[in-house]
């Protein structure tokens, strides 16, 4: 958000897709912390159009998130959400291979981490991704979901040896202050115009320049 004001990315009279900064929640908890619901639901309120939250991305995380403005087209693209393509930029620490699928069964505990791995009783998840550039300290990968389990992307990464740059939860001790995460691209069908959306978000410099900064 800039100056207080929606990153609105797309809208039209069924949906709202706004890129979401980090360090921001998707929506509230129990501490009344600012969030992007509320900030959507202020700017639909004065248009007389209700809000339906479609996705979420963890507070650390930035990029997009789909609004509905009715419950009916909420419901009708989270019954096909299997079927939208969902792709993330993150920079990782480490020399990631050139491409990799990590899959494992995902399961919250009351452990240090929100969710385990490797245990059959969770919840079966799938994640893609292709190394775009690598420096001697760190690789900018394309993240694709396959599945959408919570903190998903981050576990992946913790698993794979390449933890996320600025994940205070799942990665390693660094200076980082933010998480260098970013949901940059979303293709679905939109469920009442049937017209293909293909949302792609430019990077941000921050990434470049830290992945230009240790070659």
């Amino acid at each position: 958000m800039k100056k207080n004001k929606l990153d609105i990315v797309y809208e039209d009279k069924h949906l709202l897709l706004i890129n979401k900064p980090s360090n921001m929640l998707t929506i509230n908890n129990s501490k009344n912390e600012k969030n992007l619901y509320g900030e959507v639901y202020n700017y639909l309120h004065k248009k007389n159009q209700k809000v339906f939250i479609v996705n979420r991305l963890d507070k650390d995380t930035s990029g997009i998130v789909v609004f509905a403005k009715s419950e009916k087209v909420k419901n009708m693209l989270q019954n096909s959400w299997d079927k939208a393509i969902r792709k993330y930029i993150a920079i990782v620490h480490g020399n990631a291979n050139n491409y990799g699928t990590i899959k494992s069964y995902l399961k919250e505990t009351k452990s240090l981490y929100t969710y385990s791995t490797y245990d059959k009783k969770g919840k079966y998840a799938v994640t893609e991704y292709k190394n775009i550039i690598s420096n001697n300290k760190y690789s900018m990968l394309e993240i694709t979901l396959k599945t959408g389990r919570k903190n998903q992307i981050r576990v992946h990464m913790k698993d794979n040896n390449t933890p996320i740059v600025g994940d205070k939860k799942y990665g390693i001790k660094d200076d980082f202050k933010n998480m260098y995460l970013f949901a940059y691209k979303i293709s679905f069908i939109h469920p009442i115009t049937k017209e293909f959306i293909d949302i792609e978000l430019d990077i941000p410099d921050k990434y470049n320049r830290l992945i230009k900064k240790e070659n």
